[in-house]
């Protein structure tokens, strides 16, 4: 059974591009299954810093042949972009190494003028989302009017369905009081954008199942993150895809048989981007000191939006939670080294609700605003980590910090990362 499933168990920001890299050293084939340019997958390669958000993180290893399943949604001007800059990195990005498949669906220049629209609509009450026409593109999906990407390949059909798509999407845009974008002018580029992508087009599900079938492995890289999920998730502040392990299968188009390994991704600590319930969120000195300042890469600032990330304590409720809906077989844990310093450590065991105590998720909305979490405190360590290699050089209190982590959620953990770089991940 050659598939495995990365999984991030958060809100996202997990660390999964650097995970997905590792893993992508001995697959095949690395396919994004869900989201669009929303996410970020930040990996460092030496002196190299690489910023994907969209294309999947197995570009960066010459080995693997790199999918956008028919679950994302691309924004065509976006993803050249990407790919040119890849290119210009020394990235080796043609029709061989990536393919797009024609069933994703295309975020125009409307649903990103609709997303803006909708989100200033919303003024407190808003989601938080990065504005970049993502939930749009997946409504108009669910509602079968949406645009393919199969329909990049004749490029006079692509301009006059994006055209008609726009002139509709004004009309709702004028009714909320919000600025109609020019059909005409969004088209031009759109186009040009489509001509360059179009040979990258293919039936990725049916060369998904082929190469299954001859026995090479698979990594099915996600975005986001299990509490963002659309069905599993903070709902309504959440994305609008399925980032979850169901997600992999229909955002790819194969069979359950195939799937072997779900890992799941979570922090050492918990951070969250946009709004939404957050119930061991810290604030003042304590946020500061896991966010770092964003003058690292590393530091706790989206890679996408640049928006600093709420941060607070680890929370095994929401990872118990996500182990389940996700079936996870390991947990990847990362930035531990993030927590040296600290005399102690906090990790959420449970939640308290007007004195009643609350041992798993989901909650409604009503109930998520009245959560009080319930602290179990462990020691810490103050010997920086980013030079250790080995388990057995990690601080004991680290490794006993891992192994509460892993107790608590019945779950293994062999792998912890120490560090940005591809050689600071450490093996149990």
């Amino acid at each position: 059974m050659p598939a495995t499933i990365l999984v991030g168990a958060q809100w996202g920001d997990e660390g999964k591009g650097r995970v997905a890299d590792w893993l992508a050293s001995d697959s095949d084939v690395v396919a994004r299954y869900a989201g669009g340019d929303n996410a970020g997958h930040t990996v460092y390669v030496g002196s190299q810093v690489f910023k994907l958000h969209l294309i999947p993180s197995g570009i960066l290893r010459e080995r693997a042949v790199c999918l956008l399943g028919n679950g994302t949604v691309i924004n065509p001007v976006n993803m050249v972009r990407e790919i040119e800059e890849l290119r210009a990195a020394g990235v080796a990005v043609d029709p061989q190494r990536l393919m797009i498949s024609t069933r994703a669906h295309i975020i125009t220049p409307a649903h990103i003028a609709l997303d803006k629209a909708s989100e200033s609509a919303l003024g407190a009450g808003k989601i938080g989302t990065t504005l970049r026409g993502i939930g749009p593109a997946y409504t108009d999906k669910t509602n079968r009017n949406g645009l393919r990407a199969g329909q990049m390949a004749d490029s006079e059909a692509f301009a006059d369905a994006l055209y008609k798509h726009t002139t509709t999407a004004n009309q709702r845009l004028m009714r909320d009081n919000a600025e109609p974008i020019d059909p005409h002018q969004s088209a031009v580029e759109y186009v040009e954008a489509a001509a360059k992508l179009k040979p990258f087009l293919c039936d990725t599900s049916a060369y998904i199942n082929s190469r299954l079938k001859e026995g090479a492995r698979v990594l099915c890289e996600g975005a986001q993150g299990t509490m963002l999920d659309i069905d599993h998730g903070d709902y309504p502040f959440v994305t609008s895809s399925s980032p979850t392990v169901g997600g992999a299968l229909t955002g790819l188009g194969f069979g359950a048989k195939w799937v072997d390994r779900v890992v799941g991704v979570a922090k050492a600590f918990s951070t969250r981007v946009g709004s939404g319930p957050f119930p061991t969120e810290l604030d003042g000195a304590l946020a500061d000191r896991l966010r770092g300042t964003g003058e690292n890469f590393w530091d706790e600032f989206g890679t996408t939006t640049g928006r600093p990330r709420r941060c607070g304590w680890l929370d095994l409720i929401m990872l118990k939670y996500a182990a389940d809906v996700n079936g996870f077989t390991e947990l990847v844990l990362t930035k531990l080294d993030v927590l040296s310093g600290f005399d102690e450590l906090l990790i959420g065991v449970g939640y308290q609700i007007d004195g009643t105590m609350i041992h798993g998720l989901p909650l409604t909305t009503a109930e998520q605003a009245r959560v009080t979490p319930v602290y179990e405190r462990v020691p810490g360590w103050h010997e920086p980590l980013g030079s250790v290699r080995t388990w057995a050089a990690l601080p004991h209190t680290a490794r006993a910090y891992i192994d509460r982590i892993s107790d608590l959620l019945e779950l293994p953990i062999h792998t912890v990362s120490v560090g940005p770089e591809r050689d600071q991940l450490v093996q149990r």
